[in-house]
């Protein structure tokens, strides 16, 4: 899988298979592609961690996340209203 969302598509395929009443996926199959996804998941959260520490953007596998705030935009403050 070159991207999480592949990834997720995938393992969500994997569900369906299994689920097919009439050619369901073999257990022993659908175990190997959920330790194999776990495997992918553990090097994504490493990934995830050398984005964090370092700043760099990654392979490209974990899309990054839109900004809070627009650029420009330093901060949210909310009033309230007594």
């Amino acid at each position: 899988m070159s991207t999480i969302a592949k990834l997720r598509e995938q393992l969500f395929s994997t569900l369906e298979s299994l689920n097919d009443k009439s050619n369901p996926m073999d257990i022993e199959r659908a175990k190997v592609v959920a330790e194999v996804a776990q495997v992918i998941i553990n090097s994504a959260k490493v990934e995830v961690e050398h984005m964090r520490v370092t700043g760099e953007k990654g392979t490209g596998f974990i899309t990054p996340a839109q900004p809070l705030c627009p650029p420009g935009i330093t901060g949210v403050t909310q009033h309230r209203i007594r």
